[in-house]
Order: C-alpha cells, then sequence, then structure tokens
C-alpha cells in the first residue's frame, strides 16, 4: 500500500441522513469516510440529518442551497467526493478548484423511469428528464467518477463519450480510461456479523423458534417486485406452514423520501391471500444500522425479487451484499449483476421474473434442502473474501493519496473546456474546416489532394443524379 504524501483534507458528502438508521447512500459514504480518515482528516456532510456517532470524523448538516455555510467545506477541503444532487445545491461546488470525485454508483434517471410510472405522465416526463440532466451535469463537470459495476462503468462511459469527455486529453496517457472513471462496488464488512440479542426468533409475533425466515433486508421501492414473492411466499405455505417471510423496513429513514406505492400494495395483496402477518410480516420502521446483523443472522435465506427492465440491468442491490456479509444463501430474480454472481458461484438460486411458483419452488429447495444450503454457505465464504470495503475503496484510496485533476477540464472552473464537445458543421463551414485541418496536419499537398478527390466524387454523384432523374 503505497503512504500518502501528506494528510489531506477530505469532504464527503451523502443525501441521506447520518446515524444509527442509514440507508445504501449513507453507508456506502460512511465507509468511505471511515476508510479515508485512516490516513486524512475527513468531515462527513450531510443534506438531511447527522447525528452524534462515534467516529474517527466529524459529522456536519447542510440544508440544500445553504451556499454560505457549504462554502467553508469547500474552502477547507483538498478532495470533495459526493454523491446526488450536491453539485446543483451548491455554487461552491460547482465552481470549485479542488479535486472533486462525484460517486455515481445509482443511476438516478433510470431509477426514476420506475419510482415515477405511476405519475402523470407530465410529472413523469419531468422526473426522468430531471435525473438525466442532473447525471449529465456531473459527468460533465468533475475530475473522477467511481460506480459499482462493470455494467454501470460501461454505461456511463458511453454517456461521457457523448458529453466529450471521451476524447484525445483523458486517453492519450490512459487508453482504459480508469483514471477518468472506475469501479467501486459496495462492500462488506471486515468485521463478521455477531449475534448480540434475539429479534426475530420468539421475540417477533408469529415468528417461532424452529421457524423457516426468508428476510428482505432493505427497503421496499417501486422497481422492486415484492408482490411476486408474497404470492409464492402463500403458495410454500400450503405445504410447508412454517415458512415466515419478514420486510426488515417499509419507512425510510430519510424524511424526504415518502412511503412508496408498492409498500400499501404489498400489504394489501398479502392481506387478502391471508398470509399477512402470518406467513408474511412487515417491519413498520427502519432497523438501525448496527442492529441489522441481528436479523440477518436469525434468517435462513435472503430474498430479492424484481421486474426486468433498464434500472435492474445496471442496478447493483446493495441488500445482496449484507448477505454475503452473513453467508447467507440468496434467492433472486434474474437480471442484474448480482444474481450471475449468485448463479456462476453457486451462491443460491437465481430464477426467472413474476414466477411464483418457480420461486416457491427455489425458496424450498434454500431452506429445505440441508445438503444445498450447506454448499451455497461455503461458496459464499470463499467469494465475500475479495469484497471487504478495504479492497473495494482501494481505487479512492489511491486517488485520495495521489489526486489529480481530469487533463481536459479548463482550468479553475467545473466546466468543459470549450472543445471539449465536438460540433458536426455542415457546408461551407464543414469544407472550410477540413481545410484548415489538412493544411495544418499535413501541409498544402494534402489539401489540393483532398480537394480533387471530392470535386470527382461530387461531380460523379451529380451526373449519377441527373441520369437517375432522366
Amino acid at each position: 500500500m503505497t503512504e500518502p504524501a501528506h494528510r489531506r483534507r477530505i469532504v464527503v458528502v451523502t443525501g441521506d441522513p447520518v446515524g444509527a438508521k442509514m440507508a445504501g447512500p449513507a453507508i456506502r459514504a460512511w465507509k468511505m469516510a471511515m476508510a479515508l480518515s485512516r490516513e486524512h482528516e475527513v468531515r462527513l456532510v450531510s443534506l438531511t440529518r447527522a447525528e452524534s456517532v462515534d467516529a474517527p470524523f466529524e459529522t456536519h448538516v447542510v440544508r440544500p442551497g445553504d451556499d454560505r455555510l457549504f462554502r467553508r467545506f469547500e474552502r477547507w477541503a483538498d478532495i470533495i467526493v459526493f454523491q446526488g444532487h450536491a453539485l446543483e445545491f451548491f455554487r461552491s461546488l460547482r465552481r470549485s478548484s479542488k479535486f472533486v470525485v462525484a460517486d455515481v454508483y445509482a443511476p438516478m434517471y433510470l431509477e426514476r423511469l420506475e419510482q415515477s410510472r405511476k405519475s402523470s405522465q407530465r410529472a413523469w416526463d419531468a422526473e426522468v428528464r430531471y435525473g438525466t440532466a442532473s447525471v449529465n451535469e456531473q459527468l460533465a463537470g468533475c475530475d473522477f467518477f467511481l460506480c459499482a459495476s462493470e455494467r454501470q462503468r460501461h454505461l456511463y462511459l458511453g454517456q461521457l463519450a457523448a458529453l466529450g469527455r471521451v476524447n484525445v486529453s483523458t486517453y492519450s496517457d490512459d487508453p482504459l480510461l480508469t483514471r477518468l472513471i472506475t469501479v467501486v462496488p459496495f462492500g462488506l464488512d471486515e468485521e463478521p456479523p455477531r449475534h448480540t440479542h434475539d429479534v426475530l426468533r420468539g421475540v417477533r409475533k408469529h415468528i417461532n423458534k424452529d421457524d423457516k425466515i426468508i428476510l428482505w433486508s432493505g427497503g421496499l421501492y417501486n422497481w422492486f417486485d415484492p408482490k411476486t414473492l408474497i404470492t409464492a411466499v402463500a403458495i410454500l405455505a400450503t405445504r410447508r406452514p412454517k415458512v415466515r417471510l419478514f420486510f426488515m423496513g417499509t419507512k425510510h429513514p430519510n424524511p424526504g423520501i415518502p412511503e412508496m406505492a408498492i409498500v400499501s400494495e404489498s400489504r394489501e395483496l398479502a392481506k387478502r391471500l391471508g398470509v399477512e402477518g402470518t406467513n408474511v410480516i412487515f417491519n413498520d420502521a427502519w432497523v438501525d444500522f448496527d442492529d441489522r446483523q441481528n436479523y440477518l443472522l436469525e434468517a435462513d435465506v435472503g430474498v430479492s425479487t424484481h421486474y426486468e427492465h433498464i434500472e435492474t440491468t445496471f442496478s447493483f442491490r446493495t441488500r445482496i451484499l449484507d448477505y454475503l456479509w452473513a453467508g447467507l444463501p440468496m434467492v433472486l430474480t434474474r437480471g442484474d449483476a448480482l444474481a450471475e454472481l449468485v448463479e456462476r458461484e453457486g451462491l443460491g438460486v437465481a430464477v426467472p421474473e413474476q414466477d411464483p411458483e418457480a420461486l416457491a419452488d427455489a425458496l424450498e429447495k434454500v431452506l429445505f434442502d440441508d445438503n444445498f444450503s450447506k454448499h451455497a454457505r461455503r461458496n459464499i465464504a470463499r467469494v465475500r473474501e475479495g469484497l471487504s470495503w478495504g479492497r473495494t475503496l482501494e481505487p479512492l484510496l489511491e486517488y485520495a493519496r495521489d489526486p489529480f485533476h481530469a487533463l481536459d477540464r479548463a482550468r479553475g472552473t467545473r466546466r468543459l473546456h470549450p472543445r471539449a464537445i465536438p460540433r458536426l458543421r455542415y457546408g461551407i463551414l464543414r469544407d472550410i474546416g477540413k481545410v484548415w485541418t489538412h493544411l495544418r496536419s499535413r501541409g498544402i499537398g494534402e489539401v489540393f489532394q483532398r480537394g480533387w478527390q471530392t470535386i470527382r466524387r461530387r461531380s460523379g454523384l451529380e451526373r449519377e443524379s441527373r441520369r437517375s432523374k432522366a
């Protein structure tokens, strides 16, 4: 490991609340701050809420739009790492000459395609346009980008190319473009989970010591498919009455994220199928971050089901990493990168979307086939060794030790160099531009040769056109 030349001052920004209850974005920002603080001075900034916590770094709250306060952090920092909408909220960040890293691990415009689907056409279109514009501004305005998977990297490379960021400056000494965008997946805690107290078995109503527990870790969002899962559990309960499905969180810790329609729809379906409160149980709150290990260790299988659409293709389900951390065999819907990992490495079972019978059979296999379950757990123990936060965050740690500005940035600003995005010209302006390019690169002889070829080609086309009209 390369030691830093000196300790740098780093601000990490997340839009989510930081504290006892944290969702994916805050967890990721927290782990970044924790890893970076081992070598640098770090301040973690939340745009919603930050509780007083025991950590080797300071936590702060800056409300969106309070640029006067955020400017203090911008002036203090050498490096700024942010998620979400911070670039829009703070002018000082947009104009900063510091090293700025955008963590684009969740393609927000793809999430909004599903999240806002049930809105009016105008509202849906506005949400997706806003998400696209927000990501475009980040990709056009920062030095370095982090994403969660190779699939995401390919998506963003296309977007970066369309914005003119894949150019001679960024490519010349970096043909793989890893100094422009690199993969930093969600990681696993280095410390294994420990069961400190009972939270489900014998504690929750209708969950007994000998029940088989299916765990849905994390929240319920519109791009997931819990209804097929609930139907599958209702089918399985007719032959295996001791199965229990527990949804860990229905109330998001971020007050800015309202309860989504899928939550009430899932409750209504469970009630209609006669399994609500018995075989299917909803947690009405959000499990504390440090307490989630107890739920994971009391479960028999971790589950995640979704529809196959573009959001799924480029998603990186953070809850799956918790299942790996706890050594929990999984049943997942096919379609995303982690489902491919589960199938390839034998970590559980992946099933087609919206197939409750196949899902019920897969759950039964993992829950009641002891040999299969033991084999999956052995495979999980092997795979998770390379997924610790210390390893996944290494590209960010290396950047912090030796940060750099992107070579296609206009100096001292977040704006693109004026020549970064290529613009096509047409007609006489296009011809003049080509003449000037050939004159500068290869001299007057090349200009005459190219010009003569163009005249012959166009004359031939004109003759062909006259003949076809005749």
